[in-house]
């Protein structure tokens, strides 16, 4: 893990802990101690472990009295629900993008796009879920509706992307990150049944690629 720099120590240690969850460095099932991961990122335990409390409150994590934090498992059904609900509330918010947006906004999300794919060309799996979770939640920031971005962006992280690091040395990430760049020039097109069906597809990984093997939930 990266060393904290002086700012907000606790969101800084949020991100790097769900960081490190999304790239499966903190793996679910095994137990951590929020003074051995402070000790990592050279702080006091105090803002670790309100970190990881707040992800206990997001349904990430659960307390282990006396020994720590886990990294609550997902199910098959708990991907689903995910899905469905990213579908719901992010198409429709990008969709409307079409006749909210003016072409400005839209061309400054094009280095973040760029940035997904030198990440993904690079193998940077970690740089590419940063990059690829703030495209997301900027985007969706367009439509100025903050509790759209806030709960979207809780999905995202329950999602967790298992397998990501797998998928990467299959070349799975070059083949997905192009697809930002689709997403602008979509809008920019200014059709919104193409942006649904360009939305709808990019969204299918969350269930397909990026998920594990279905089982019973």
């Amino acid at each position: 893990m990266e060393q904290l720099q002086r700012v907000s120590l606790r969101e800084q240690a949020l991100a790097i802990v769900r960081q490190a969850i999304t790239s499966g460095e903190i793996a679910p099932g095994e137990i951590y101690s929020a003074s051995a991961l402070a000790g990592r990122l050279g702080v006091s335990n105090s803002p670790v472990r309100e970190a990881m409390l707040s992800l206990v409150n997001e349904g990430i994590m659960e307390p282990v009295r006396n020994r720590g934090f886990r990294v609550l498992p997902i199910s098959a059904h708990d991907l689903d629900e995910i899905g469905e609900m990213r579908r719901m509330l992010e198409i429709p918010g990008v969709v409307s993008l079409v006749h909210r947006a003016d072409d400005a906004d839209i061309e400054r999300l094009r280095p973040l796009a760029e940035e997904i794919v030198d990440a993904a060309q690079a193998g940077e799996v970690a740089r590419f879920l940063d990059a690829d979770r703030r495209f997301h939640l900027e985007l969706l920031g367009l439509t100025g509706n903050r509790r759209l971005v806030q709960a979207v962006a809780q999905l995202r992280d329950q999602s967790r992307h298992f397998g990501v690091n797998t998928l990467a040395a299959q070349g799975f990430l070059d083949q997905t990150a192009p697809e930002h760049f689709e997403i602008l020039d979509t809008i920019l097109s200014r059709d919104p049944a193409a942006v649904h069906t360009v939305m709808a597809r990019h969204l299918d990984h969350i269930r397909g690629d990026w998920a594990p093997t279905r089982t019973p939930s």
